[in-house]
């Protein structure tokens, strides 16, 4: 007797491959759409020259430093921090510890705050009463503050899904708790902690409105982490928004930061991937 897919399954599975369709149906539509009004005026004269005539015309090299810089500063400070953070909720604070629940009521609260209210913090705290001004400093550590929550997590989940056998094997051995933290279960929770930085680097490097509250609107280079810049989501932002006639430069911005999304978590992705698996071979 042939074995017939029930109706409901059929059904369930036909709804699950609509939904995939169309959310990489919007996502081509929106890479198609970018690339097509902004490939034309992307050229190396336009990655290496300043901004003229309020954008208009020029370059983005100046904003492509500044958001090398705004997000450099962001990783440096969140991914200690965020590793740092994951590893004493999932493996020295036990589950029903104060101290552990804090910290995930801490975090859960945090991923909710909408990133305005992280731009007035980080202008009222950062700028004002840390005396750092507009500057890319302070925008590096507002977005170090939005990063944590979702680096946490992820980092935090990674852990929680590497089997206790790895922990038990390892005691059973006498390898020090360090040992097996560093040699052990980071290798295995790598790939939770790579979905952490993505997701992460992704939100800092395309924020817009808590920069425009710390790093500034300022489009010339940069000297020095004190001075003022202006972030690609910035400078696209007040291109298509605010300049008149700015909308073709707006596209070539907003292609270039796609394309830096892409590279950078294919590295992020391929480094993790080499970490782990230099990690396995060593162990």
């Amino acid at each position: 007797m042939k074995y017939k897919t029930p109706y409901p399954e059929l059904l369930s599975t036909a709804i699950i491959w609509a939904i995939a369709a169309s959310v990489t149906g919007a996502l081509l539509w929106l890479l198609s759409d970018v690339f097509w009004h902004g490939m034309s005026q992307v050229n190396w004269e336009f990655l290496t020259q300043s901004p003229s005539n309020a954008g208009r015309e020029g370059g983005i090299a100046p904003i492509i430093v500044s958001t090398a810089l705004i997000v450099g500063v962001c990783l440096v400070v969140s991914i200690p921090l965020g590793v740092g953070t994951a590893v004493l909720i999932a493996e020295f604070a036990a589950n029903k510890s104060i101290l552990g629940r804090l910290v995930r009521l801490s975090l859960d609260v945090l991923a909710g705050v909408p990133s305005i209210v992280f731009g007035l913090f980080g202008n009222a705290f950062f700028c004002k009463t840390l005396g750092m001004g507009f500057s890319i400093l302070s925008g590096g550590l507002t977005l170090a503050c939005m990063v944590l929550p979702i680096l946490i997590r992820s980092t935090q989940e990674g852990f929680r899904a590497v089997p206790d056998d790895y922990r038990r094997s390892a005691a059973a051995l006498g390898v020090s708790r360090i040992a097996t933290l560093w040699e052990l279960l980071l290798p295995a929770a790598m790939p939770g902690v790579a979905v952490g930085l993505l997701l992460g680097l992704g939100r800092a490097i395309a924020e817009t409105a808590a920069l425009i509250f710390t790093s500034g609107y300022v489009d010339r280079m940069p000297e020095s982490l004190w001075d003022s810049g202006r972030s690609l989501s910035v400078h696209i932002y007040d291109l298509a928004m605010n300049v008149s006639g700015g909308e073709a430069n707006a596209y070539a911005s907003a292609l270039v930061l796609v394309s830096f999304l892409v590279l950078i978590n294919s590295a992020i992705s391929w480094l993790a991937q080499r970490f782990r698996q230099s990690k396995i071979l060593v162990v």
